[in-house]
């Protein structure tokens, strides 16, 4: 038997170019879980395949190191740096597709995004959750039902967005409204919802540190497709974390998060008349134009126990 195969595949107490992967994994105690050894094997084994691959100086390594330390440095209770990293690095949107495969159909996931509040105030369908009157007002109107159109009454939809100047208002404190732009609202018998806000813009994720140093290194915009947050959620039902975009807008093709799926991408119309509210089944829901609408419904699909 070539002894030199064997220490590779085995590792050694001593580890050399060769046998560092086997050497390291082969320190795991034997309590260790099957899920945490099947995690650290692969983290150890794709990390010292990289490190072979590129051959860091001392000096690369160390600016590693230091831009690490950057982004834990960074993070604060209304900011999370390596949440924003592994989102220009396209890994949030790799485990959210991972995780969220669901039939043909249904509502597609997207990332959740690092300025989600729980517990929004709960509001009446109809109810304007544009507290700073800036921007295009909106109607955002549709139904929750499940994979076979059946209505789901009570779900509850969970919606939160920028303002007009790209800021979502955790992000100013001292200058918008608490809670503008967020809000809970539940599905009636037949499924509806409906709420007034205002047209979403493009902006930038903050990149004001170490993440934004890095997209400037690599070329990269940091900006982000326009869109509205939504979870949908219902007893017995998988809650979706999604997103809606405006097809009109310029990023779709290259949204800093990665975050764009072309299932979400929807068409914002702009109602001019009383004629074009009654031509889309709108009424007289708002008495004051232009404004813009967008019918978007979202399909559950039932929870796996």
């Amino acid at each position: 038997m070539d002894t030199r195969t064997t220490a590779v595949e085995k590792g050694s107490r001593f580890l050399n170019e060769e046998n560092s992967v086997a050497t390291v994994n082969g320190r795991m105690g034997a309590e260790v879980s099957p899920r945490m050894k099947l995690v650290m094997s692969g983290v150890v084994k794709h990390l010292h395949a990289l490190t072979k691959e590129i051959e860091p100086t001392h000096e690369e390594w160390q600016q590693a190191i230091d831009f690490l330390t950057a982004v834990g440095h960074k993070c604060t209770d209304w900011r999370q740096e390596f949440i924003l990293l592994s989102d220009i690095l396209g890994v949030s949107m790799l485990v959210e597709i991972i995780n969220s495969r669901r039939p043909s159909g249904a509502t597609e996931n997207t990332v959740l995004g690092p300025f989600y509040l729980p517990e929004a105030p709960r509001y009446r369908n109809g109810t304007n959750i544009c507290l700073d009157g800036k921007g295009e007002p909106l109607i955002v109107k549709g139904k929750v039902t499940d994979l076979d159109g059946n209505p789901i009454p009570g779900a509850l939809v969970d919606v939160w967005q920028t303002n007009n100047d790209g800021f979502y208002d955790v992000q100013q404190k001292d200058v918008q409204p608490d809670w503008n732009l967020r809000g809970v609202f539940a599905a009636e018998w037949d499924g509806s919802y409906w709420y007034r806000s205002t047209k979403p813009r493009f902006y930038p994720i903050p990149d004001d540190g170490p993440v934004g140093q890095l997209l400037g290194r690599l070329g990269r915009h940091p900006n982000r497709a326009a869109h509205i947050h939504f979870i949908v959620s219902a007893p017995g039902y998988d809650p979706v974390i999604t997103h809606i975009f405006p097809d009109d807008c310029p990023y779709l093709g290259e949204d800093t998060v990665f975050g764009v799926r072309e299932t979400l991408i929807s068409k914002f119309q702009e109602v001019r008349s009383s004629q074009d509210a009654k031509g889309l089944g709108l009424g007289d829901l708002e008495e004051r134009f232009p404004y813009f609408f967008v019918n978007w419904n979202f399909v559950l699909t039932p929870s796996v126990t």
